[in-house]
């Protein structure tokens, strides 16, 4: 089994989703009392979150590459860093050391692919619905078209992951904002939408909607499992 090295932190509530997964999913298919071979670094996320504000992606990625040379320098094989939004400096990380980066989008969209999804929608931070660093890749390097949110919507729902989700709060008002931007994705002619932020899956699950959701932590939990037992 390959040691998986967990970027994490951004935010600690969805790291724990990814820790919870990953073992589950070893213990799945390896039974026993098998688990995951795995070395976490959990970042304090306020002051990534500072500079994401403030634009500052250069000195994020510069912080959050020194962590992951620390975790290959721990004995990780691969890295997963575990949150949509910081995929933005993932260039910058993957530059810094020498083992793989199993990229969050790139998972989501081979699944995409699978279910033959040409028209999705994305929900996420502002900076990954917004910025061109996800939804292009999904679109040139997959062909898959990226819709996103109203820009109102958008406020919505970004307010909703800092705000609430990153914090531990779950709401039923969150949940049915959210689950009106989803419909309304839908209706615009998406085939499904993307949970684009780590911490979606906590509000909203396959079992409130018809839309078919793309969980992006499951599918990059998942991913890194293969990975890992390759």
């Amino acid at each position: 089994m390959k040691t998986i090295g967990m970027l994490g932190g951004m935010s600690w509530e969805s790291t724990a989703q990814y820790y919870r997964l990953i073992n589950q999913e070893v213990n799945h298919r390896l039974k026993g009392l098998h688990s995951a071979s795995l070395i976490l670094r959990s970042v304090d996320f306020e002051n990534i979150a500072f500079l994401q504000q403030k634009g500052d992606w250069k000195e994020a990625g510069k912080i959050l590459s020194e962590e992951a040379i620390n975790l290959e320098k721990a004995g990780a094989d691969f890295l997963l860093i575990c949150t949509n939004t910081m995929h933005k400096v993932a260039p910058e990380i993957t530059a810094s050391i020498s083992v793989p980066v199993l990229h969050i989008a790139d998972t989501t969209a081979e699944v995409l692919q699978q279910e033959n999804i040409s028209r999705v929608g994305l929900l996420g931070t502002a900076f990954t619905m917004e910025q061109s660093f996800y939804t292009s890749r999904l679109t040139n390097k997959f062909g898959i078209e990226v819709i996103i949110p109203n820009a109102d919507d958008r406020t919505v729902v970004h307010n909703i992951i800092y705000q609430e989700l990153c914090k531990g709060k779950i709401k039923d008002e969150s949940r049915k904002k959210y689950l009106n931007i989803i419909s309304a994705l839908a209706a615009d002619g998406c085939q499904g939408v993307i949970l684009g932020c780590t911490e979606i899956s906590l509000l909203v699950k396959q079992i409130d909607t018809d839309v078919p959701l793309f969980d992006t932590t499951e599918l990059h939990a998942l991913a890194a499992v293969s990975s890992a037992l390759s």
